[in-house]
Parts: structure tokens; sequence; C-alpha cells
């Protein structure tokens, strides 16, 4: 059976939210996309072992947080924007304070490459850092040698089944076709 479709190059990336396809008026202008929980269950169900304190750096609305908080371990939740969750107001990228345990985030896809300098900076040796992203954020020349041949991934885990983002946390909306985008890598 063939099918017929129409469209154009929009209709593919724009339901995306891909952001150098996207009119800007429709991401999100911090590029809040909270991550579904279940993200965590499917990081320790692919062996992941992480520190009893976590740092989640890009909280939004404590989705990974309480997960993670339903999982035993201890959470400091932190976020650049006061969702009302966690501690609003706290940058991150400008955060110079050693952590002892492991992070672990969704970070802003626009300062991805900014979060993984800032979290390998900040750990104590022998701590992970855990990033949810595209599995695209390992192409590129320029992040392979700023980031990569400096301090190479030593665990990437990839999702056989997609993992939910929503726009602004709204899953309900997302899951009846409003906007968001979906995960593939940890």
């Amino acid at each position: 059976m063939n099918k017929d479709w129409t469209g154009n190059k929009n209709s593919v990336f724009k339901p995306l939210a891909a952001s150098n396809h996207a009119v800007y008026s429709e991401r999100e202008p911090n590029d809040y996309y909270a991550t579904e929980p279940k993200a965590i269950d499917c990081l320790l169900d692919g062996g992941a072992e992480l520190h009893n304190d976590i740092w989640e750096p890009a909280c939004g609305e404590g989705h990974l947080s309480e997960r993670l908080k339903r999982f035993g371990y201890n959470v400091r939740s932190t976020d650049l924007i006061d969702r009302g969750y966690g501690i609003g107001g706290v940058d991150f990228l400008k955060c110079s304070e050693t952590w002892h345990g492991d992070i672990l985030t969704n970070p802003p896809y626009k300062y991805a490459t900014e979060f993984v300098k800032k979290g390998l900076s900040l750990l104590m040796p022998g701590r992970k850092l855990f990033l949810f992203l595209k599995i695209q954020f390992l192409e590129g020349q320029a992040r392979r040698r700023e980031i990569f041949d400096v301090t190479p991934p030593k665990t990437v885990y990839v999702f056989s089944k997609r993992v939910v983002c929503a726009k602004n946390g709204k899953f309900d909306k997302f899951l009846s076709g409003g906007g968001g985008r979906r995960l593939y890598l940890a």
C-alpha cells in the first residue's frame, strides 16, 4: 500500500519544535520542555547507578526530582526560573561550588553544551553527569573538540521507547497533539 504524504519541509520540523526551523514564537522562550518522569525509570532500568545525592539544576516543576525522591534519592532542585518547585532564581551556568553527588537534568537545549561543560567542572572526581538530550547532541565537530575529546562520555543510554518532553510541562496538551518533543538519549 502506497501512502501519499503531502506537506513541505516545515510540516516535518515545526511539530518537532526544532529550534532552527520553528517560528520563534512557537518555541517556549526559556526552552522549558519538561521531561516525562518515566525517563528516570528508563535510566535506572538501563543500569545507571546514581549517587544518593543528586542535583537537578533545571528542575522546572519537579517532574524528574519527584520521581528521584520516590526512588529514595536526596535531591537538590534548582532552576533559573521560579516555577513553584525547588529553589528558583539559581543560574546553574554561574554556579561555582563543587557538588559532592551526581548532577542529573534535562537542560534547556539551547544551553546544552554549556550545561555539559559547567556540570563537569562542578563535579567531584568519580561523580557523574546525566543529561537528557537528543542523540544528535553527540554529533558536531565543535562539541567533539570542546567536550568529548577532553571528557568522553563513559556511557550513553539510548531509549528504545521515546520519552515525552512537553512544552511548559503540559503533558496532557502534548499527548493531544499540542506540542513538545521526544528524547532518545540520557
